[in-house]
């Protein structure tokens, strides 16, 4: 979903490294060549449902939403689908950008752009918004937190990273800008697009700008899974 991703980093295809915070760089096939997916592929799926709940929560709180979420949810007031339904379509849009920057999606690329959008939708379906503004809070403040735990779950699976975190990396190498400016440029356009198509800007936005950093990258070592030292086999595929 939006730009959580530390920078991986450019390792060479088929090689684990081991960095301080534990991720590394792999193309799709060593990613799944590289072990432990009894653990890596439920933690991986629990993650992108859980993003998809926290979106949901933010959306009934109505005290703003995530930066790409406000584009979302302007883009389906003109248009006859469901905010879930939105976040799969930019997410396979997002994806076409990929090609000029070469990037590779992974299993969990491709799983991203899916079942967080089902989850959202599913999630509004049985939660109301609340109407007293204690409890909106508290969905909104649920929503940020929610969202940096499954943030570190999803990426500590390493099975690829998120279309909108991709984009983020792949601006990031192709113009030598850093990360840090090419996730705040994108991030401030998907933002103003999104406000003049009507989407939901509010103290949420601001709140989920300054704390999903600093949460994501608390919670990530703690569910960062190792993968083993070495050769994985060679990956052709990145």
């Amino acid at each position: 979903m939006t730009s959580t991703t530390p920078d991986l980093g450019g390792a060479p295809a088929g090689t684990v490294h081991a960095p301080r915070d534990g991720l590394v760089d792999l193309g799709p096939i060593a990613q799944l060549r590289a072990g432990r997916l009894a653990r890596r592929l439920p933690q991986l799926y629990v993650g992108l449902f859980l993003y998809g709940v926290s979106l949901a929560m933010m959306v009934r709180g109505a005290l703003g939403l995530a930066p790409w979420d406000v584009l979302h949810s302007g883009f389906v007031r003109h248009v006859p689908m469901t905010l879930g339904q939105a976040v799969v379509l930019f997410s396979f849009v997002v994806l076409v950008l990929w090609v000029p920057l070469r990037e590779m999606p992974g299993l969990g690329t491709i799983s991203n752009a899916i079942v967080v959008g089902l989850s959202a939708d599913a999630t509004l379906a049985v939660l109301e918004r609340p109407d007293g503004l204690v409890a909106r809070i508290a969905l909104m403040v649920g929503g940020v937190v929610l969202c940096g735990l499954a943030s570190a779950l999803y990426i500590g699976a390493q099975l690829g990273r998120g279309p909108r975190d991709g984009l983020m990396t792949g601006l990031s190498r192709r113009t030598g800008l850093s990360l840090r400016l090419v996730r705040t440029g994108l991030e401030v356009t998907v933002v103003v697009i999104g406000l003049l198509l009507g989407g939901v800007l509010g103290l949420g936005t601001v709140a989920y700008a300054l704390a999903i950093g600093p949460l994501t990258q608390l919670m990530l070592p703690w569910f960062t899974v190792a993968l083993p030292g070495g050769p994985v086999g060679r990956d052709t595929t990145r």
